[in-house]
């Protein structure tokens, strides 16, 4: 069983790829980002990962704290964030979102998955905010 004291953000990021391609050559491109979301996070919990959906992540801003400033798709082991996408073509602004939301929920990891890619992986982006 795998715990947050013992696995690195690159050790759960292979997990959740390995699932993503399992997922994607079972159920195949262009179905709801929803439906990934909720597929992806049962194949993680199979493996053991704690997996939180749409957790709302603080932002503080002025010194005033915004009790949602945005939702992550997916938390994994509190660690490595998950943002899921079902589109023709990632855009810039899906990658500089991400980064932001490193930023602000100070992690280190995220990863950016297009299940609507033809190959799941061409579609999978690494995004790191002071991670080697």
């Amino acid at each position: 069983m795998m715990t947050a004291e013992i696995v690195t953000e690159n050790e759960i990021a292979k997990v959740i790829v390995d699932a993503a391609y399992k997922i994607h050559t079972t159920l195949g491109p262009g179905l709801l980002e929803s439906v990934y979301e909720q597929v992806l996070a049962h194949e993680l919990e199979k493996r053991n990962l704690k997996v939180i959906r749409q957790l709302p992540i603080p932002i503080v801003y002025e010194s005033v704290k915004l009790a949602e400033g945005f939702r992550a798709d997916l938390m994994v082991e509190n660690k490595v964030i998950v943002e899921l996408k079902s589109v023709e073509i990632i855009a810039p602004v899906h990658k500089k979102q991400l980064i932001t939301y490193l930023r602000l929920a100070d992690k280190r990891l995220g990863l950016l998955i297009n299940f609507g890619s033809a190959l799941i992986k061409d579609g999978i982006t690494r995004i790191v905010n002071g991670l080697s």
